[in-house]
């Protein structure tokens, strides 16, 4: 395993898929669901959480209301749903959503990364659980970039949970087959059964669109 400084750190500060359910007897979905799922693991901040607020913060991070363009990229649909560690789903938990643009850029005043920035990338949503803790919201897979001369970012998207009664958590949702998790200092600071619960799911394609599953767990105070 990597050793990870302290100053890095500082700086970058399961509901299983519908098919796999239907693919077991009740029985074993009964089993399944008895089982307290174990909490999300939480992550560091890091330092491009937005500071500058804006007018577009909805669920589709593709596009900006008022431009006609689209945002450049993989676009893709992440769903999920928010639960606590005893199983109970989660509803109008708010979720909020930031990461890089497919280049690897934020749209931040920090972010010191060469990339081009992408005028028709949202960059940022605040969206809340609805019926059952369900989620869903429409992006593009995240470039990797440079956190440090020897230290490259895998693609990943940064997510903060608010909900009466529960510990905000901020996490980290990862992609899966990505080489760069391999080297990742802050994924490879968790241990295996951590980085499992921080990667996404590829569970379908529609149309031209992967739709990922990612599934949030709740600590209780």
């Amino acid at each position: 395993m990597k050793k990870i400084s302290r100053r890095n750190l500082i700086k970058f500060g399961m509901l299983g898929s519908l098919t796999s359910l239907l693919s077991i007897s009740n029985g074993s979905i009964a089993r399944i669901l008895a089982i307290s799922p174990a909490p999300t693991p939480s992550e560091v901040e890091g330092p491009f959480y937005p500071v500058a607020n804006q007018l577009d913060k909805d669920a589709d991070l593709t596009k900006i209301k008022g431009q006609n363009g689209l945002a450049k990229g993989q676009h893709i649909i992440i769903s999920g749903q928010v639960r606590d560690i005893t199983g109970q789903s989660v509803k109008n938990a708010i979720i909020e959503i930031w990461q890089a643009n497919a280049n690897g850029r934020y749209h931040h005043p920090r972010d010191t990364n060469v990339a081009p920035l992408d005028p028709n990338f949202q960059g940022w949503a605040i969206i809340s659980s609805v019926q059952d803790g369900l989620f869903r919201f429409k992006t593009v897979i995240p470039g990797a970039y440079p956190a440090t001369k020897n230290w490259i970012r895998p693609p990943h998207i940064h997510m903060k949970i608010s909900k009466q009664g529960f510990p905000t958590l901020v996490t980290q949702m990862y992609f899966p087959d990505e080489q760069l998790n391999k080297t990742d200092l802050l994924l490879s600071n968790k241990h295996t059964t951590e980085r499992s619960l921080m990667m996404a799911k590829k569970i379908v394609r529609q149309g031209n669109l992967d739709i990922y599953e990612y599934n949030i767990v709740l600590r209780k105070h």
